[in-house]
């Protein structure tokens, strides 16, 4: 199982745009939630914050190992995401992993996740 949190830096103008694409994958949720089963992820959240009048957009995410990758998938939704994505996120800006510390999860949590991951 993989916990993270990464910040990703958005592009300047593109405000509106993040705005259009959290609006997406808000009203989208049902075809969204599909996706999540081939990336074996539980849990994504998705933050966003303006600091320092800079822009950025904090992925949370709980996933199983041997998920597919959003890049791979074929569904229509995660096509719209990753152009969303390329749109909006800095490329030259190099993500930041934020240190995982503790994770609490209860233990019959864990094992949900764990038969699924088998």
């Amino acid at each position: 199982m993989n916990v993270e949190l990464t910040r990703f830096r958005v592009k300047k103008g593109k405000s509106k745009l993040v705005d259009e694409w959290m609006k997406f994958l808000n009203d989208n949720m049902q075809d969204v939630l599909l996706t999540l089963e081939d990336e074996r992820m539980y849990v994504e959240t998705i933050f966003r914050e303006t600091l320092d009048g800079e822009e950025y957009l904090y992925w949370y995410s709980v996933q199983g190992d041997g998920g597919q990758e959003v890049e791979e998938s074929n569904h229509w939704v995660d096509k719209k995401h990753v152009e969303f994505w390329e749109q909006c996120i800095d490329s030259t800006f190099s993500p930041v992993d934020l240190s995982t510390e503790v994770v609490m999860i209860p233990e019959k949590m864990r094992e949900v996740m764990n038969k699924k991951d088998t």
